[in-house]
């Protein structure tokens, strides 16, 4: 039986396994590894207290605005709906393969908020 997201450690596994995914991924993967050329080392911690913040409600955690990297990112290379959609895709996959409750079902529907929202910001009728 899975357990529930419920620690700063079940935040770091989901999305160290999620990104291994997504470096993979050959819908998105070229986009992180070759356009953006994250920096994993410096990126991982990042997305740790991004997602602390969101799931664990640890208001320090997190102090950044990730819209306005998109965007850089999209200056470079242009996001697509279907990229935020693979992006979300994995990420449930991901969060399905490992836990299970009310913060992992919180965890898929952020994601999948995050995900509607921007998308009409890069591929739609109200895209930069």
């Amino acid at each position: 039986m899975k357990h529930d997201i419920e620690n700063a450690a079940d935040i770091k596994n989901l999305i160290d396994r999620f990104y291994e995914k997504v470096r993979a991924d050959e819908v998105i993967g070229y986009i992180f590894n070759d356009v953006a050329k994250v920096d994993w080392t410096q990126h991982l911690p990042i997305m740790y207290a991004f997602w602390e913040f969101l799931l664990l409600d640890t208001p320090d955690a997190y102090k950044g605005n990730p819209i306005q990297k998109h965007f850089d990112l999209h200056a470079q290379h242009p996001l697509k709906a279907a990229h935020f959609e693979r992006w979300l895709q994995l990420f449930q996959e991901t969060v399905d393969e490992l836990f299970e409750g009310p913060k992992a079902a919180d965890a898929k529907f952020r994601a999948f908020a995050i995900s509607e929202t921007w998308k009409p910001k890069f591929d739609g009728p109200f895209a930069r």
